[in-house]
């Protein structure tokens, strides 16, 4: 694994000057999965904040090769170019090695780009899809995705007298992707830069394709000062919200277990689409997020043979 000095000095694949919001967690995510290896790239984004805030015309913030396409089918389109690439290198056409990487959010990856990201994996293709997940449709105005969490309040799930925000338990599309038996699965946070950039070398290495499923806390959607991303992000893991594990060919790894697990609510409490929750009123969502977290940490435990 590259030593942080080494990324440093590692080329900038993505360049500043885009538009993303300061303290957005999508543009530290790209450009360490950018600098984790040396070969040429070919990079798709599905219609999401990364796409339209680094491509804005007549600019570009990627330097390598960039296809934007619709919101629905950037792990369609990568598995397209991955397979004309193994074609042309067959016939001797291309002699220089290429890896490929679809960025997609998680509305376009839960929900929408769900069908072909799921085609693509059990295709077989050699490509990295990454998900930066920041649990809502936030380009289009923070609309409710199968990632928002048990009562945030979205666009389309307001918080009022008749309502608490969103109902019911997140999509858990990380253990969704390990079910397609695929060599790579993993779950990161963009405060654990070695965490994170290992995962993307392992990613970028395997023969086949790999998932990575990465939290990425959304300033004005989850509604925080632009100074906390990686104070949120830490609270992600410490409360096992956004649990740290991989599935290395079908092997599930724990990737980090905090010495004193915290409570949910030290997480929810960061942000202002969770201030609702603590109204006496709604105290009981508080517990039932609880519940889900609980469960899904003792699956995990269990699963990776730490119980």
């Amino acid at each position: 694994m590259a030593k942080l000095k080494d990324l440093a000095l590692r080329p900038e694949r993505l360049s500043g000057g885009h538009r993303l919001c300061p303290g957005c967690a999508a543009p530290m995510i790209a450009r360490l999965a950018l600098r984790s290896t040396d070969a040429h790239l070919v990079v798709g984004a599905s219609t999401g904040c990364l796409e339209v805030s680094t491509t804005i015309y007549p600019y570009s913030a990627w330097k390598c090769s960039f296809i934007h396409n619709a919101f629905e089918n950037v792990a369609a389109t990568i598995s397209g170019v991955e397979a004309a690439y193994r074609v042309l290198k067959k016939r001797g056409k291309i002699k220089e090695d290429f890896k490929f990487i679809a960025f997609g959010g998680d509305g376009g990856t839960y929900d929408i780009g769900l069908q072909s990201l799921s085609g693509a994996m059990e295709r077989g293709h050699n490509m990295v899809y990454i998900c930066y997940d920041n649990e809502a449709y936030q380009n289009t105005g923070n609309q409710r995705s199968s990632s928002t969490p048990m009562g945030s309040n979205t666009s389309t799930t307001p918080v009022g007298t008749e309502s608490y925000g969103r109902v019911g338990k997140r999509k858990d599309l990380t253990a969704i992707m390990a079910a397609h038996h695929i060599p790579y699965v993993a779950q990161a946070a963009p405060h654990h830069w070695k965490d994170i950039s290992r995962k993307f070398e392992r990613a970028l290495e395997v023969d086949g394709p790999a998932f990575i499923n990465v939290l990425s806390p959304c300033v004005p959607g989850w509604k925080y000062d632009a100074k906390d991303t990686f104070n949120i992000s830490r609270l992600a893991a410490q409360t096992c919200f956004w649990p740290l594990y991989e599935v290395d060919n079908g092997v599930w790894k724990l990737n980090f277990k905090p010495k004193e697990k915290l409570p949910v609510e030290e997480f929810l409490k960061t942000q202002g689409r969770f201030r609702h929750l603590f109204r006496p009123e709604n105290k009981h969502v508080i517990e039932l997020l609880q519940e889900e977290v609980d469960e899904q940490w003792e699956r995990l435990l269990s699963l990776s043979g730490k119980k």
